[in-house]
């Protein structure tokens, strides 16, 4: 072959292989077409074959759809008859409609009216209920406060029966001791009493016979001029020479009275009813002031402070009405007084 090739090549070009090869090739494809065109023609037959059946049935179809539509034609007539009368029934019945929706509205509004009224009666009851509970808690709580009330009385009574009893014992022993009490008082007075009347004597030794200086019942009296300068508060020099002498005495007193003895001297000033000069505003406070002045000056020359006790009267405690010199004058003075506290 291939020597026979090379021969005729050797001659000039041969188409005739190309040519059986390009026979061929068309041959496969038209066997292959031809082979698809029969796959092909056996569906398509197959498919032919169905709908031939589906369009006999379809076809039975409308002959029963024919069939239904003549006698639906026959039944229209009766239909719209219906029709007629269901429309005449459907007016009746939307005007009764209405006439029951008008009913129902005012119902509703009454229903509404009523559903406010039983939610206020239900709240008034809630509350009312509320109110009982705590109505019955209070007095519950109130039971208890009148048992505990009640227990406590009964103590306090049997208290009160002791406090009777211990009263009664308490008020013999307060009667006791009262009587022991104004015996003792009695004793105190008396004995301060007995030390005023030797306080007095003394002085009396000492100042009684001097000028301007004198004993008014339980009281020692001194002339302001014997103290004082005119219109002064300040103890003058011969007045300071006097109260030497009553400071003395005081101390004496002092350390021969026993300190359970509740005294003091009262340093009383008193004045006429002239007015005073421009120093002082009144005569209650000249008063005061040359009261003042003597207990300083004690205090000054050891007396105690706690002993001593400052008054001014001013012109309102005169000894002597008049308004003659020697009234006035007497009403001019310092009274002193021993007194308890």
């Amino acid at each position: 072959m291939a020597l026979g090739r090379s021969r005729r090549a050797a001659r000039g070009f041969d188409y005739w292989p190309g040519f059986v090869d390009a026979l061929s090739v068309m041959l496969l494809t038209m066997i292959f077409l031809l082979s698809v065109f029969m796959l092909a023609q056996f569906f398509l037959s197959r498919d032919i074959s169905g709908k031939d059946n589906a369009l006999a049935k379809l076809n039975r179809q409308i002959d029963e759809l024919t069939s239904l539509l003549a006698l639906e034609r026959a039944g229209k007539g009766d239909a719209q008859s219906s029709v007629a009368m269901l429309s005449a029934s459907l007016d009746a019945a939307n005007a009764e409609k209405q006439r029951l929706e008008g009913i129902i509205a005012s119902n509703a509004a009454a229903v509404s009216a009523a559903a406010g009224q039983v939610s206020e009666a239900t709240r008034a009851l809630d509350a009312e209920k509320q109110l009982s509970a705590r109505a019955s808690a209070q007095v519950e709580i109130l039971n208890q406060q009148i048992a505990a009330l009640r227990r406590q009385l009964a103590a306090l009574e049997d208290a009160l029966s002791a406090s009777e009893q211990r009263d009664k014992e308490s008020q013999a022993r307060i009667s006791d001791l009262g009587s022991r009490l104004n015996l003792a008082l009695a004793q105190k007075v008396q004995e301060l009493s007995r030390y005023r009347s030797d306080f007095f004597g003394r002085l009396r030794d000492i100042l009684g016979t001097k000028p301007g200086v004198r004993v008014v019942g339980d009281r020692f009296v001194f002339e302001s001029e014997v103290l004082f300068d005119t219109g002064r508060a300040e103890v003058s020099a011969a007045g300071r020479a006097q109260m030497e002498q009553l400071a003395s005495a005081l101390q004496d007193l002092e350390r021969e009275i026993p300190p359970e003895i509740p005294w003091v001297m009262r340093v009383d000033g008193h004045t006429d009813k002239r007015p005073v000069n421009v120093q002082f505003r009144s005569n209650w406070e000249l008063s005061s002031a040359r009261a003042i002045s003597v207990v300083q000056f004690l205090i000054s020359r050891g007396v105690s402070p706690q002993r001593l006790v400052a008054a001014g009267f001013g012109e309102f405690q005169p000894l002597d009405t008049g308004d003659t010199d020697e009234a006035l004058r007497r009403n001019r003075r310092i009274e002193l007084k021993l007194t308890e506290r």
